[in-house]
């Protein structure tokens, strides 16, 4: 049994460490192909005589982005009669953005929260159904976006668009398979059923029939309850619709951060509908690539987009700042207070326990 244990613990540890060097890899490449073969005087120049007060602004959009999903973790819990509090809240935003800018497809973002939020003492159905609605929601803003685009084609957008709208289509089809994965999800629980215990059967290979069998059996409590929130969800369309909206705001803070800093460079060729537009395009084509943060691929895409406008020198200049405000600020921010949210919730618990 504690060589079981120590198994784990070491597995857990390697996929922590895999995690850390593939981030670092991601960035570093990132850097080489942002900054190879730039002219780093001129990159300087524009820095220095950039007004770096916005930059501040900035900033605090990255932290209103993140604290907004607060708010709605704090109206949902509420709906679902759930004892919310919304300093945990608050936590457990910061919790989901550091996991997910951290592993490849944000795959470790809602995992993390939902383990967060039943430490915490909240119902386990009820966060699941939480967090597939705002998962649900901060993707179908991206595929409202993109659809907003290619229904109005504001002729700037269009084109500047141009080059990457075969990234642009492979992001509206993976967001629209991913989100009506979800919707079936939360509003067929048989379906949640089927892959629960489809998940367990293949655990059971590992973990042994006994324990799946306990882990079965546990499902079976667990989905009345799913199916409990689920059907209370059908049943109040507004409670989607408030979330979607709320959602909306949300992602439009972070896309205006762009914005902030062009205005920052004394760029104003672009406004702040069409920025949206366009950030908000980048990030649906980005958003379901197995690479953290989208590093790389939002890079690249950023300078072929703004590049005929700005020119190189000028791009790069407003794409370090604006990523460097809305994925390593973001991503440092998140750090720090997973770790107070990691003492807060685990450690303060477990002392109070014992």
């Amino acid at each position: 049994m504690q060589f079981r244990k120590g198994g784990i613990l070491s597995n857990k540890l390697t996929k922590i460490i895999c995690n850390v060097v593939f981030l670092l890899l991601c960035i570093g490449l990132t850097f080489y192909f942002v900054f190879r073969g730039q002219d780093f005087q001129a990159l300087a120049h524009y820095i220095a005589n950039s007004s770096q007060s916005f930059w501040i602004a900035g900033f605090g959009l990255v932290v209103v982005y993140i604290l907004f999903e607060s708010i709605i973790f704090y109206y949902l819990l509420s709906v679902f009669n759930e004892k919310a509090h919304l300093g945990h809240c608050f936590l457990y935003s910061f919790v989901g953005f550091f996991f997910s800018l951290t592993t490849p497809g944000a795959m470790a973002g809602q995992p993390m929260q939902l383990l967060f939020m039943k430490r915490d003492g909240l119902n386990f159905s009820s966060c699941v159904v939480i967090l597939l609605l705002v998962t649900i929601a901060f993707k179908s803003v991206l595929i409202l976006i993109g659809l907003v685009v290619l229904v109005v084609q504001p002729p700037l957008v269009m084109a500047l668009l141009e080059p990457i709208m075969g990234w642009f289509w492979l992001g509206m089809v993976l967001n629209a398979a991913c989100v009506g994965g979800m919707l079936a999800l939360v509003f067929i629980p048989s379906i949640a059923g089927s892959v629960a215990h489809g998940f367990i059967n293949i655990a059971g290979v590992f973990a042994g029939k006994t324990r799946a069998d306990v882990w079965h059996e546990s499902i079976v409590t667990a989905m009345h309850n799913y199916s409990e929130v689920s059907s209370f969800v059908r049943k109040h369309p507004m409670v989607s619709a408030n979330v979607m909206l709320l959602t909306i705001v949300q992602r439009c803070l972070l896309f205006a951060v762009t914005y902030v800093v062009f205005v920052s460079f004394g760029m104003y060729s672009v406004s702040l509908p069409e920025t949206i537009m366009l950030q908000g395009s980048i990030s649906l084509s980005a958003d379901m690539l197995p690479l953290p943060g989208g590093l790389g691929i939002s890079e690249h895409l950023y300078n072929v987009i703004f590049n005929p406008i700005c020119g190189e020198a000028l791009t790069t200049s407003t794409l370090v700042i604006s990523r460097g405000l809305s994925f390593y600020a973001q991503l440092l921010v998140s750090a720090l207070f997973t770790v107070v949210a990691y003492l807060r919730i685990f450690t303060v618990k477990k002392e109070a326990e014992e």
